[in-house]
């Protein structure tokens, strides 16, 4: 792998005095390193990061300055955004190699990183937070432009629309809202899943100045910006940017998609060694044929030793759930899927082509989808209904609590639950989910552990009454679950409230649920003795089995994936206290404390005490731990 100094940088931007070569120059360099940082990640988003390029390059070189703010609300394009602040020296250079790990540079924008005023990521934000900015500004006395760049498959979530209303009543003539229109989103088109329709009339209609230009054309975004200045001065203004997701690298962009392809396949992830090494010299090459024009030698990237990341194996729970659903609807036709733009992470690509009919696709609009979930099962269809947990739970929040009161059933499925894949960042990380939907009424909570208890997850959602909320993590099956989940106690039919012991040991119980956690657990008990327990429901725990499970232990752990506070601790300790036993277990929960941190799958359990070796240190009997470490406190939470 190769990357280039921020020295190449300056000498390219000091060295060539055609404006819009200079921009173009710049760039290309900055695509090169945003390969090379996704590459090193092991993971980031390629697609979006190249279709913003040159509008960031503009933004950055060009039209802010002073005290002028721009940032980016869609946040996928993160790298590219990070690449380009360190070539300009806004950025450390070292940062370069730390794209997604601990310490470093995080998977989407987060204010811990200079030049991000804002957390993105969480889609539809942007203008909103824009508009506060604003009006703090006019408060302040404080004269401020404001540039926010959105993508358009980000418009589908409606608070978009709650924001431009007001901007253009306000005469917001400080926000410009730059849309990288490159028409594709997660892993598709735009107009296939949720059309925008007249994205002009849109903005007009509320009143915005509206300009379009060919966000990779240098001149015309030049124009575009200049007519912003000219014809909108006292009004908010939109500059949609025509754009090719994947553009400058002939490898990554969409229009070198075969035809009929549906699926874009660099939205996220670091590409395959020959695709890298194909993709480094067309960018290379576009770079070296700008610069030696303008009378400059070649570039110089520097060569890097680094690997990327060897990625974990094991089954992954959205795969099997997805096949686990398939089977399920094919017997029993009131089955339906909804999805909110996430058919390839949440497992359900059998679904759209066994079942296309039964298949509905909603785009990145979580509120509607969930609302619309009530309106099928009020004609007695069974809707499971998909996005990743970060978003399932909390934007639409209330329509879940509404949902129940109707007294109808519908099963929410959130993937990417937990802490880990940590590399997102925070804004993807579902770690207060359990808290967040635990106390609906009617609403179980459910996290299985491996795949055939996933199996066992899927038959009960389509049996049961209840409302479900089915909590899948998307990290890779560790081989110890694996083996787990495999022999008896996998195989055991799912009782409400009831766990299992998956590992007999001393009289410290740890009781946990999901892939992560026990695969954790298991390892530590290596170590610290302990009877592990597997107990998948999160919001339920049975009191006979609870108690029966207590009379023999000293201490009773909890570990969770999911803060300390309102999740399976909170469950079991208030269930110990009620149970009023005459010797009641010493009790502690341990989980997250604070935002989760972005980084690798171990330096991140490592850094919030989940690690088997960390849990091992924590769980130890008092005459083990280390000298001077305060003993056991009999506590709720920890």
């Amino acid at each position: 792998m190769h990357w280039l100094p921020t020295a190449e940088f300056e000498r390219v931007l000091g060295g060539i005095t055609d404006r819009h070569d200079r921009l173009r120059a710049f760039s290309a360099l900055s695509r090169i390193n945003t390969l090379y940082m996704v590459m090193r990640a092991g993971s980031g988003h390629l697609g979006s990061s190249f279709s913003a390029a040159d509008l960031v390059t503009w933004l950055l070189l060009e039209e802010t300055g002073g005290d002028d703010v721009f940032f980016s609300s869609k946040g996928h394009d993160a790298p590219g955004l990070y690449a380009a602040l360190i070539g300009l020296g806004k950025l450390d250079e070292s940062l370069v190699h730390r794209l997604r790990r601990l310490g470093g540079l995080p998977g989407h924008p987060d204010v811990r990183t200079p030049h991000m005023p804002f957390n993105t990521g969480s889609l539809g934000m942007g203008i909103s937070k824009a508009k506060g900015l604003v009006l703090a500004n006019r408060l302040l006395g404080r004269d401020q432009r404001v540039f926010v760049l959105t993508g358009d498959g980000e418009l589908q979530e409606g608070q978009n629309y709650e924001a431009l209303g007001g901007a253009a009543n306000a005469g917001m003539g400080e926000l410009t809202v730059i849309v990288d229109h490159n028409k594709i989103q997660s892993d598709t088109w735009v107009g296939d899943v949720n059309d925008l329709g007249d994205l002009e009339a849109r903005f007009a209609g509320f009143g915005w100045g509206v300009l379009r230009c060919d966000g990779h054309d240098f001149g015309q975004i030049e124009k575009a910006f200049r007519r912003r200045a000219e014809q909108y001065a006292g009004r908010p203004a939109v500059i949609i940017a025509d754009t090719v997701k994947g553009g400058g690298c002939p490898t990554f962009a969409a229009t070198s998609m075969p035809l009929g392809e549906w699926r874009y396949r660099f939205h996220s992830g670091a590409p395959a060694p020959d695709v890298y090494a194909q993709a480094h010299a067309e960018l290379l090459h576009t770079a070296d044929t700008i610069v030696t024009r303008n009378g400059l030698t070649k570039l110089a990237p520097r060569a890097s030793d680094a690997r990327p990341p060897v990625k974990a194996t094991g089954p992954s729970l959205p795969e099997v759930y997805g096949r686990a659903l398939l089977d399920a609807a094919l017997r029993d036709e009131r089955i339906v899927a909804m999805d909110a733009d996430l058919v390839l992470d949440t497992g359900l690509i059998p679904f759209t082509e066994k079942l296309p009919e039964r298949f509905i696709e909603c785009g990145i609009a979580e509120q509607d989808m969930v609302s619309m979930a009530s309106g099928l099962a009020a004609r007695g269809l069974v809707p499971f209904v998909h996005s990743f947990s970060c978003f399932l739970h909390a934007r639409p929040n209330e329509h879940i609590y509404n949902n129940a009161t109707e007294g109808r059933r519908v099963i929410y499925v959130g993937s990417l639950a937990g802490v880990l894949p940590a590399a997102p960042g925070h804004s993807h990380q579902a770690v207060r989910d359990v808290s967040a939907v635990g106390a609906v009424p009617g609403l179980v909570v459910l996290e299985p552990a491996g795949p055939v208890q996933v199996g066992a997850a899927v038959e009960y959602c389509a049996s049961t009454t209840d409302s479900v909320y089915l909590r899948l993590v998307s990290a890779p099956v560790p081989p110890e679950v694996v083996a787990m989940d495999a022999g008896p106690s996998g195989a055991a039919p799912l009782e409400v409230g009831r766990g299992t012991v998956v590992r007999q040991g001393g009289s410290t119980v740890a009781i946990g649920a999901g892939p992560v956690v026990l695969g954790e657990l298991l390892r530590a008990a290596e170590t610290a003795d302990l009877t592990v327990v597997n107990l998948p429901w999160l919001n339920r725990v049975d009191p006979a089995w609870l108690a029966d499970l207590a009379s023999g232990a000293e201490r009773i752990v909890v570990v969770e994936n999911h803060y300390t506070r309102g999740g399976q601790a909170d469950l079991v300790a208030r269930a110990l206290l009620e149970l009023d036993l005459p010797a009641t277990p010493r009790f502690r929960g341990v989980g997250l404390t604070g935002v989760p941190v972005c980084g690798t799958a171990d330096e991140v359990l490592d850094a919030h005490g989940l690690s088997a070796a960390r849990l091992a240190a924590t769980l130890a009997l008092p005459e083990a731990r280390p000298e001077g470490e305060t003993t056991w406190k009999p506590s709720a939470t920890s």
